[in-house]
């Protein structure tokens, strides 16, 4: 195995990056985890108790008490690779202490489901740009995989994606557990933004549910969503995939179907007819789709790719048009 990757911090404490540390530490590679989140009542808790108490309580924390911490940078320098785990707007303030030789030399794994607002570039662009970290040494992790279901032990899968296909396949072997099957990836640009529209066609499906339509809409929705989503890949990074794969099929499909899915449940909310504010004050979770509308309707102003879906998602949230009009017009433009 390779050796490049022994000590892992782990940046962000929801529910997705409790789920990465109960992963983690349920795989018996030897490795050192260290873990830092915001909340020093949190870790004061997790030291104390061993539960996370805000996600995934049900969850034992098995991770040295020493090695939490609401210190970033001292959490980054003990480390090998940096797994950043925190919603994407949120990301350049929590690192805003970081250098770029805080990081050199160092692995940096996104399991960030998003796109940095304001620069518009997925996690390993911003990284790459903002950084200097190389894009060989950028990992990504995606699904299909709920956090909640992690916390159940239901068998799930993940794709670690890397262009250092060894690295790759390093990281995963400290992810395969009882309850975990991992694959792995170079296609680091597919899977990074097939992670971010599948949040968007979530929130689609949900608007969908709360405005009435039915199962058999649904269907219609998501295939045609799948072909959306190859068409912007294929424009962004043309290379030979398989969009049939997990990575992008079944993570749509899990995201667009379940009742754990956060982006759903946003999109359900507001096609009934809730504000935007509204629904994000009654979750008090991040719905990375509502950010991931916006950034990637600029985004699309460069490509230009057809993406009614997107657009009429984009439409409702942030032009306020209203969510039964706008699925009315992209019904009639699904087949």
């Amino acid at each position: 195995m390779s050796q490049s990757i022994r000590k892992i911090a782990v940046i962000g404490g929801g529910s997705w990056a409790t789920a990465i540390v109960k992963i983690l530490t349920d795989n018996t590679v030897d490795k050192e985890i260290f873990w830092w989140m915001r909340s020093a009542g949190a870790i004061e808790h997790i030291r104390r108790y061993r539960h996370n108490p805000n996600y995934l309580s049900s969850v034992e924390i098995r991770v040295s008490a020493p090695n939490i911490s609401s210190d970033i940078k001292e959490v980054i320098l003990k480390a090998d690779a940096i797994l950043l785990n925190i919603p994407a707007a949120f990301l350049k303030e929590a690192l805003s202490g970081i250098t770029a030789d805080d990081l050199k030399g160092k692995k940096v794994i996104s399991a960030i489901k998003g796109i940095v607002p304001d620069e518009n570039l997925i996690i390993g662009e911003f990284m790459n740009q903002k950084y200097g970290v190389p894009l060989d040494d950028v990992l990504v992790i995606s699904g299909p995989c709920h956090a909640e279901e992690v916390a159940l032990e239901k068998l799930s899968y993940l794709t670690i994606a890397s262009r250092d296909t060894e690295a790759a396949a390093c990281f995963a072997g400290m992810l395969n557990t009882r309850y975990i099957k991992t694959n792995v990836s170079d296609d680091i640009y597919g899977t990074e933004y097939g992670a971010v529209l599948k949040n968007i066609y979530a929130v689609a499906s949900g608007i969908c549910h709360g405005v009435g339509y039915g199962d058999n809409f649904q269907a219609v929705l998501i295939s045609n969503a799948v072909r959306e989503m190859k068409r912007f890949v294929d424009a962004v990074h043309p290379i030979d995939r398989d969009i049939k794969e997990s990575a992008y099929l079944g993570d749509l499909l899990v995201t667009a179907y379940s009742q754990f899915s956060r982006n759903r449940t946003f999109g359900n909310m507001i096609g009934k007819g809730y504000t935007v504010k509204s629904a994000q004050l009654e979750m008090n979770m991040i719905a990375e789709g509502y950010y991931a509308a916006n950034c990637l309707h600029q985004i699309n102003k460069i490509y230009k790719v057809h993406m009614p879906i997107c657009r009429a998602v984009y439409a409702v949230i942030y032009e306020q048009h209203s969510p039964q009009i706008e699925m009315k017009l992209l019904a009639e433009l699904l087949s």
